[in-house]
């Protein structure tokens, strides 16, 4: 007998706002938040999604709409799914769910994506400080690749995943989330001595009330109120998963997700068509509406079995992810090393966030000589199918992180050479840098063909 199409369970309408949505999305996190759906374990399901943004990215070549974005808004969620086994028993706390992922992929006609840089005034990169300004390229799909008129002489395959699958946290996790973010907030940024080398803020996205959309829950109601100033914020990855940002969660991956509610409270969004490993610069994978197709087991009492808390409460878990079979191949990569040296040259300890930064620093410095600009090299990074890694976190006082970026990206050699009469990296590309930034407003300048020909 052939198996069964999946049931739709969260239809979207792109053409729609949120908040218009046959089926209500939520952009927070709560236990009080209803379920718009039951899902029974083993059954294949269909969930579709708007992109991060819900809409308010546009297909141009302006970054206003970035430069000018409320965050509060981030991530509508499409969820959450009452998980139930076949005898109508709902997943209990204590269980963890296994979700896996079938099939998924761009939305049938809304077949494009973005990626931006955003302002440093509305929290900024892993390198706002060297980039604080909006830009933004646009990708088109051409089945599994991407290209994009702001990045020429480019094109791969998009490994698509969504950034944010989670459970609904337990009001007691949930507490700990506000009390332990509300803590970091509040600490002198004189004290934090990462901070005087990564600049993005805030330190911690705090409840508000501002834009908050809770699914079935009526705005405005009392309960509205109450949910809205407590329900914690989409944007960090935590114990119920969330906003992980794996790129590597495509085609028959599982996810291992405690579970804190009864019926668990699945939600999804965030789609991305690639990303590459970091997503450094926050709005950094290619964005896009999309849909998931799924199904989930329920493993009772598995937390416990599986699980072991690292911290003060039996509530201090993190989920599993096993990876799928689907990736794309490459068998040549230009391997990027940084060390726990900061770019005024001081030396910190076994740090490797500051490490990974040089690590793309250096990356950008050397893609540049090959005609892009250092904000087009630092979208592509944020959103090619590059690896990083820490290579070495023991041998002080350096730690040592890799980035590794595949050459077959790439319509020219990237690689070092010596070749007499002619500069590094050969023919160059004119530097875009307007095409992504906010000043243009929508016009298109005109595009360069490799022979450095202008066309309208």
């Amino acid at each position: 007998m052939a198996p069964l199409s999946p049931r739709l369970v969260v239809p979207v309408d792109v053409k729609k706002l949120p908040r218009e949505q046959k089926v209500p999305l939520h952009n927070r996190w709560h236990p009080d938040i209803p379920p718009v759906a039951d899902v029974t374990e083993g059954e294949l399901f269909r969930v579709e999604m708007v992109d991060w943004s819900g809409g308010r990215v546009r297909d141009d070549n302006s970054a206003d709409d970035l430069k000018f974005m409320d965050f509060t808004i981030a991530h509508y969620l499409s969820g959450p799914l009452r998980i139930v086994d076949s005898e109508g028993v709902p997943a209990s706390p204590g269980d963890l769910l296994a979700v896996e992922i079938c099939n998924l992929g761009p939305l049938p006609g809304d077949e494009w994506g973005y990626t931006a840089i955003l302002e440093r005034e509305n929290g900024g990169g892993f390198l706002t400080d060297h980039f604080p300004s909006a830009r933004k390229a646009i990708w088109y799909f051409e089945g599994i690749y991407a290209c994009s008129p702001q990045i020429p002489g480019v094109r791969f395959p998009g490994l698509t995943h969504p950034g944010v699958v989670g459970t609904a946290p337990s009001l007691e996790l949930l507490n700990i989330w506000n009390e332990r973010e509300k803590s970091l907030s509040e600490t002198s940024l004189e004290t934090i001595k990462l901070c005087e080398v990564l600049h993005q803020r805030p330190l911690a996205h705090l409840p508000t009330p501002e834009n908050c959309l809770l699914g079935k829950v009526q705005e405005g109601t009392a309960e509205w109120h109450i949910i809205a100033n407590e329900a914690a914020r989409t944007i960090a990855g935590r114990e119920n998963g969330g906003n992980c940002d794996i790129k590597n969660l495509s085609r028959g991956s599982r996810i291992y997700l405690p579970v804190f509610v009864e019926g668990a409270n699945l939600s999804t969004g965030d789609m991305h068509f690639s990303q590459g490993d970091g997503e450094i610069s926050l709005c950094g994978a290619i964005e896009m509406s999309g849909f998931l197709e799924l199904k989930c087991e329920i493993i009772r009492g598995g937390m416990k079995e599986y699980l072991t808390p690292v911290g003060p409460t039996p509530l201090h878990v993190s989920p599993i992810f096993e990876i799928g079979p689907v990736e794309p191949r490459f068998s040549e990569w230009l391997v990027f090393e940084g060390i726990s040296v900061d770019e005024s040259g001081k030396q910190h300890f076994l740090d490797a966030s500051v490490a990974y930064k040089r690590a793309v620093l250096n990356a950008i410095e050397y893609l540049s000589k090959f005609g892009y600009s250092k904000e087009q090299v630092y979208l592509l990074l944020s959103c090619c199918p590059c690896e990083g890694r820490i290579s070495g976190i023991v041998d002080s006082p350096n730690a040592v992180t890799t980035l590794a970026i595949p050459t077959a990206i790439f319509d020219q050699d990237i690689k070092p050479k010596r070749v007499k009469g002619r500069p590094l990296g050969g023919p160059q590309l004119r530097r875009l840098p307007d095409l992504l930034s906010c000043s243009n407003h929508g016009r298109l300048p005109a595009t360069q063909d490799r022979s450095g020909t202008s066309a309208p």
